[in-house]
């Protein structure tokens, strides 16, 4: 596959992230024990996206009461759901990113417990939390948060005596990098074809819902506009018939994304519109991916991992087709602003 390293992936996702279960559950138990109000997921930008899929599984699985916030509006906002007894979860690549830094020492100093996620090492995000997993890698590195995190709210559940299935959930975890694999290699050709077919399209609209509504907003915003400058926009499906319709033709490149939740028949709605309308309707699917050993009672939550792992093989092809590097920018962290 162009640019994937299958036995780097497996060394960092497989043999490293699933080495950080133990550190993932002495953190939260000391911090259920101890007790708290309630979890503050909060990021900026693609680290905001990141959170969405867990504030949605905590609301629709759990009592746990959590709030996803970006980071720069929880700074001004004075919410008052907030307090020293609040468990706040950041994640970052760099570790540098101002406003989740700004907002992590905000936290911190009004008492707060607070936990990050982060790939690199010795950064001023890692040296503000109470709590820090260092992976050591950006590359891959969205890939392992997610299954950390997956870790860490089920684990909160776990306390909270509303997810007993917590020890055969870990088991499944641990087949999960194999899962991504699969799925990725699966979905390649794909990948490349959408690729070559798409690569002069100057619009998207990208659809999802559910735990995978942060893909959505997260693809749209972060890789085809920043990473490809491309306009794109990211369409709930509860909210696509209020507006967003109206600009569907025949040739309006839609993209969906279906998962395995609760959501499910809000995205089946939209695509029965969408295919009577476009000719470029692409459809991904996680029900298309095999996720070997994963129980039906888990594909839903682990959905949000392998769209996001195929979603990468897009990126992959139209850097190459577009000859539009990922890493290239006009202004982000290239001006003050």
């Amino acid at each position: 596959m162009l640019n994937f390293d299958e036995q780097l992936f497996l060394k960092l996702v497989e043999q490293e992230g699933l080495g950080f279960r133990g550190q993932i559950e002495e953190i939260v138990d000391g911090i259920a024990k101890k007790g708290y109000s309630n979890i503050f997921l909060i990021g900026a930008g693609g680290t905001i996206a990141m959170m969405y899929p867990y504030e949605y599984i905590l609301k629709s699985s759990s009592t746990i009461d959590v709030h996803a916030e970006i980071a720069a509006e929880f700074m001004v906002m004075n919410n008052r759901h907030f307090s020293k007894d609040s468990v706040c979860i950041f994640t970052s690549v760099s570790g540098t990113t101002q406003e989740t830094v700004a907002a992590a020492g905000f936290c911190k100093e009004r008492g707060a417990t607070t936990i990050a996620l982060v790939a690199e090492r010795d950064t001023p995000l890692t040296k503000i939390v109470d709590h820090c997993i260092t992976t050591g890698s950006e590359k891959h590195s969205f890939d392992t948060f997610f299954m950390l995190l997956y870790m860490v709210v089920f684990r909160f559940m776990y306390n909270n005596n509303e997810f007993p299935q917590y020890e055969q959930f870990t088991k499944e975890v641990a087949l999960l990098p194999r899962a991504i694999l699969d799925a990725v290699k699966t979905f390649d050709p794909k990948a490349e074809a959408f690729a070559k077919e798409h690569k002069d399209t100057d619009y998207h609209m990208m659809v999802g819902s559910g735990n995978l509504w942060g893909n959505t907003y997260s693809y749209a915003m972060c890789i085809l506009e920043e990473m490809q400058w491309i306009h794109a926009k990211s369409i709930h499906a509860a909210e696509f018939f209020h507006g967003t319709l109206e600009l569907v033709v025949e040739d309006t490149s839609v993209i969906l994304l279906k998962g395995e939740d609760e959501t499910r028949p809000l995205m089946d709605r939209v695509e029965r519109f969408a295919e009577k309308i476009t000719k470029k309707l692409t459809l991904i699917d996680t029900k298309d991916f095999a996720m070997e050993g994963i129980s039906e009672e888990f594909r839903k939550h682990f959905a949000v991992s392998i769209n996001w792992s195929v979603l990468s093989r897009i990126s992959a092809y139209l850097e190459r087709e577009r000859n539009h590097p990922l890493t290239l920018r006009r202004y982000y962290r290239q001006m003050e602003y």
